[in-house]
C-alpha cells in the first residue's frame, strides 16, 4: 500500500506531462482523459471499498453481536461507492462519444 502511494503520484504526473507532448489532435486528448478518468475512479473506488470493508470487519471482530447493525450500512456504503465508479464510466463513455 505504501509503495502504491509513492508510485501513483509519479505515474499521474508522468501521464499528464507526456500527454500534451505526444498528442496528435484533440480526439487523442479526449480518449486519454476518458481512460485516465475511469482508471482513477476504479482505483479510488477499490481503495474506498477496501477501507469500508476492513472497518466493518474490524467492528464485527470487536463486537460480534453488532454484526447485524454493521452489515446493512456497510452494504449501502459499498453500493454508493460503486455507483460513483459507474458514474465515472458513464462520463468516460460520453467523452469518447464526442471523439
Amino acid at each position: 500500500m505504501k509503495k502504491l502511494v509513492r508510485v501513483l503520484p509519479a505515474t499521474l504526473v508522468l501521464l499528464l506531462v507526456a500527454n500534451p507532448a505526444l498528442a496528435a489532435d484533440a480526439s487523442g486528448d479526449i480518449a486519454m482523459a476518458a481512460g485516465l478518468a475511469i482508471g482513477v475512479a476504479a482505483v479510488g473506488g477499490a481503495l474506498g471499498q477496501g477501507r469500508a470493508a476492513a472497518a466493518a470487519l474490524e467492528g464485527i471482530a470487536r463486537n460480534p453481536q453488532a454484526s447485524g447493525k454493521l452489515f446493512t450500512p456497510m452494504i449501502i456504503g459499498l453500493a454508493l461507492i460503486e455507483s460513483l465508479v459507474i458514474y465515472a464510466l458513464v462520463i468516460a463513455f460520453q467523452l469518447v462519444g464526442k471523439v
